[in-house]
């Protein structure tokens, strides 16, 4: 019996599997974005478990729907409500009592703003945080939810041509003349103190007011990582930049909405959502879109992409409670969008979470919208 030959393996390049290797590589700028709309009432399933589980699931449920929009490149996230996030009558009195020794907890009370404040702190680079966030009753259990860690959560070392700061000082605050010669201030100009997580802070020009967040185009040739008197000058730029221009992924918006209907009349996208899709376990299959013998086939191109996932009851119970809707006439759901889909045909469990739901329906509709998106 032969000996099987031994593989020298020494000459390869070993592989550290315990860092991270899927670094996001922009291709080139995007034009197109993808929307995702759900209702906070999804927060408030969790009334019935004491009060401090319950705090700590409702952080734990708005952790993986964040996770969720940083894992698929949502650009944004509107909160809704759909009338299911008011508590019944046996809970009113722990919700009382919730408010009451969490001074200022509203994972009870409004189900709507906790996760969009959840939502908005974890989208939020960690260095910037004890600048825009304070201390909240909201936040008790924040710090132990898993890292976004998207493209704009940079560390010193990390090279990117873009940066997010907050303006933390002006230049009447300061005002160092040797400070503004070296950073180049001519006489009758203004300048903003910029925090970019970086040894050496910058200025903008304009007076900004402070905690302020921005974002900033990086001079290149320029060492911001060593301390020195030093100030440099960037400039400020519209944070779509580095979406449009280089193709970054650069976190989502997150937006509020008093209702499903307003989901789609208060879009903030010039020309609103050309392309939007609502989820049902009523709806067609995902995988039996843009097919040659599907009805409306093949999809459309985009540029401005919505999907919106139910609470407990659904869009149809969403539906039925905006007042706008009723007013309308539209009686079916159905009827506010492109598309109907199902993300889970023949499903196992009666029922699939709404945070469930986002991972499949954002898979499902993965391909579609790199195919789809107009860059």
């Amino acid at each position: 019996m032969k000996r099987k030959a031994s593989v020298d393996v020494s000459n390869e390049e070993e592989i550290n599997t315990l860092k991270p290797t899927a670094y996001f590589k922009p291709k080139g700028g995007r034009a197109y974005t993808l929307s995702i709309a759900l209702p906070g009432s999804i927060i408030a399933k969790y009334g019935n478990a004491c009060l401090t589980f319950a705090s700590e699931l409702k952080t734990i449920l708005a952790g993986q729907v964040a996770r969720a929009l940083a894992v698929f490149c949502v650009d944004e996230v509107v909160i809704f409500d759909d009338g299911q996030g008011k508590q019944s009558d046996r809970n009113q009195k722990q919700t009382a009592d919730a408010e009451q020794n969490e001074d200022l907890f509203t994972g009870f009370s409004d189900p709507d703003f906790f996760l969009t404040h959840i939502l908005s702190y974890l989208e939020t680079p960690p260095f910037l945080r004890r600048h825009l966030f304070p201390i909240h009753p909201d936040l008790k259990y924040a710090g132990s939810l898993p890292s976004l860690d998207m493209p704009h959560h940079l560390r010193p070392n990390d090279p990117c041509p873009f940066r997010e700061g907050v303006t933390v000082e002006t230049e009447r605050a300061y005002g160092d003349k040797k400070k503004k010669r070296k950073a180049g201030n001519q006489e009758g100009q203004s300048w903003t103190l910029v925090d970019v997580g970086l040894s050496r802070k910058i200025l903008v020009p304009d007076l900004i007011p402070p905690k302020t967040r921005l974002t900033v185009r990086m001079r290149e040739g320029i060492d911001l990582s060593k301390e020195s008197e030093d100030l440099v000058t960037m400039s400020a730029i519209a944070p779509d930049i580095p979406r449009e221009e280089a193709g970054f992924y650069w976190g989502y918006n997150v937006r509020s909405a008093s209702s499903l209907s307003t989901v789609i009349t208060e879009c903030e996208y010039e020309g609103g959502y050309d392309l939007t899709f609502g989820t049902s376990e009523r709806g067609v299959p995902i995988s039996t879109l843009d097919k040659g013998d599907a009805p409306q086939s093949p999809l459309p191109r985009f540029k401005h992409m919505l999907v919106v996932f139910g609470g407990l009851g659904g869009l149809e119970v969403a539906a039925k409670g905006d007042s706008e809707l009723y007013q309308m006439g539209v009686k079916e759901p159905r009827d506010l969008f492109d598309y109907w889909v199902n993300v889970c045909p023949g499903q196992g469990s009666r029922t699939i979470r709404t945070e469930e739901a986002i991972w499949l329906g954002l898979m499902g509709l993965r391909d579609i919208v790199l195919t789809k998106g107009k860059k």
